[in-house]
């Protein structure tokens, strides 16, 4: 009897086959033979560089035309294939054994624990020998199989790894330093992708089912998941995870990035702790939680903030901080809670500062309405191209709503409200810029004036495609510097912005 309660054994006879074929020496155990995680050798690499050595413009262009169109597979080679193999032969003799319910209580050292002498009784059936290294990797995978994540463990452990993307079982890319590559990983079929994502969806009370095929949840670091199952996806279970740095990133450490220049990171830093109302706009991936998160360490700590996600993402690093988050409908369709309501209802609950993760829709009219009745420093990131489209954009979504105003008072209250848009761009080499600091002065006529304070202006690119800028100040002196002196900092801001 083994700690789990189950007798050792093959259930079949000592002379049972393997299920899963006949298992093969693993090969290339020595350190060093693993193929680095990339491009497999027969893959072309999917994204090249806008700086390509030793070719014009139009050569990259020929280049891309010419090439295969054939769908990229991440797979597995050398010591990890090794172990990946022998993991689906040890894998279902290892759950015969196993009591599913002892197993849940245990953390992940406790089970691995558990595990080896039992690995080792199924290795010896199988007659499979491995070395230390080896029985090591295949413990650590089997623990990952059962209470992690299977085949993503490794990704989200790798800190160079920013994005993972699953398009379906035999196809994972990874984002590493702003650039996409295939991920050498692959999982059995889609039934095994598709309990992952059931396992990560349900870890924070939501589904994913034929019902509710589109699902956002969260992991345990904070890091940010999307899940869209077939019909929808065409290619099997699709799960699109954003990681977050364990360590906050700060403005200063944005800086030194080569994010902004220290004159813009002044500028914001002042204008996060004078408590001016900020939205920060971007794409999709260009930085604007980061931005955002690096804003709200300028908070005073005897601030009460309020932030409002779909699916909590922030990590503010105040004291006084309370994050809520919406609901999605049940399976009759009752009890959803929309980012609005939750607007509404932390208006009663004395905060100071309201942080919202994105506006999407008609919640921008109550988000508006609380700048502009004693909510200064409030927040939001906002999708668009630049500060005077995120303006438009603004407009449109208040109209969205059931409100009926004229669209002047709409744009009269962004222009009371808004005191400072930030606009954040990945730019083509991966990196990720501020390419605009904008100002919101006020209305003149039906138009909303706007003033520029900071902007990104492209110079040059070097031969392996990096983008080489730089931040220039207009020279102008900021609206909002009634503001910073209220806080006594109209003096650097002054000097900063000149």
């Amino acid at each position: 009897m083994n700690a789990f309660g189950k007798r050792g054994g093959m259930t079949g006879g000592s002379g049972a086959r393997p299920s899963f074929g006949v298992a093969r020496p693993m090969k290339g155990g020595a350190a060093g033979t693993a193929e680095p995680i990339g491009q497999a050798e027969d893959v072309p690499a999917p994204f090249e560089g806008p700086g390509v050595v030793g070719g014009d413009a139009m050569d990259r262009l020929n280049s891309r035309m010419n090439a295969s169109g054939e769908r990229a597979e991440g797979k597995a080679e050398g010591f990890e294939a090794s172990v990946h193999r022998i993991k689906e032969q040890v894998l279902p003799r290892l759950l015969e054994r196993v009591d599913p319910e002892a197993a849940a209580t245990l953390g992940k050292d406790e089970l691995a624990e558990e595990f080896r002498p039992i690995i080792g009784e199924v290795l010896a059936e199988l007659k499979i020998t491995l070395n230390r290294r080896e029985q090591f990797a295949l413990e650590k995978v089997l623990v990952d199989e059962l209470l992690g994540l299977g085949p993503l463990e490794e990704l989200l452990a790798d800190p160079a790894v920013s994005d993972i993307m699953v398009n379906g079982p035999d196809q994972t890319f990874v984002e590493r330093k702003g650039k996409l590559e295939i991920a050498q990983i692959q999982f059995r079929d889609e039934e095994h992708l598709f309990q992952i994502a059931q396992r990560i969806v349900n870890k924070v009370g939501r589904r994913v089912d034929q019902t509710t095929p589109l699902a956002d949840a969260r992991l345990a670091d904070g890091s940010r998941v999307n899940v869209i199952i077939p019909p929808l996806s065409l290619r099997g279970t699709a799960i699109s995870i954003r990681k977050f740095s364990e360590k906050p990133i700060t403005l200063d450490m944005m800086r030194g990035f080569g994010s902004m220049s220290e004159k813009m990171a002044t500028v914001l830093k002042i204008a996060g702790a004078a408590r001016m109302n900020i939205i920060i706009s971007g794409g999709t991936g260009s930085g604007k939680t980061t931005m955002l998160n690096a804003l709200s360490k300028m908070i005073d700590p005897g601030e009460r903030v309020i932030t409002i996600e779909d699916a909590a993402e922030l990590r503010l690093q105040q004291p006084h901080w309370l994050p809520l988050e919406t609901r999605p409908p049940n399976l009759e369709g009752q009890g959803a809670i929309t980012i609005r309501d939750l607007v509404i209802n932390a208006l009663r609950m004395r905060p100071d500062r309201i942080i919202l993760g994105e506006i999407r829709g008609q919640e921008c009219f109550d988000l508006l309405a609380a700048m502009n009745t004693g909510h200064d420093g409030s927040m939001a990131t906002l999708h668009s191209n630049s500060p005077r489209e995120c303006l438009a954009r603004m407009e449109n979504m208040v109209m969205m709503g059931d409100i009926k105003i004229p669209k002047e008072a709409i744009s009269r209250q962004i222009a009371d409200s808004v005191d400072i848009i930030v606009q954040v761009k990945r730019l083509r080499d991966g990196s990720r810029r501020t390419t605009n600091v904008t100002e919101v002065i006020g209305m003149e006529g039906e138009v909303i004036v706007t003033q520029e304070l900071f902007k990104f202006e492209y110079l040059d690119e070097t031969a392996d495609g990096k983008i080489i800028g730089e931040y220039r100040s207009m020279g102008l002196r900021p609206y909002t510097l009634e503001k910073a002196k209220q806080f006594g900092f109209d003096q650097p801001y002054l000097e900063a912005c000149l």
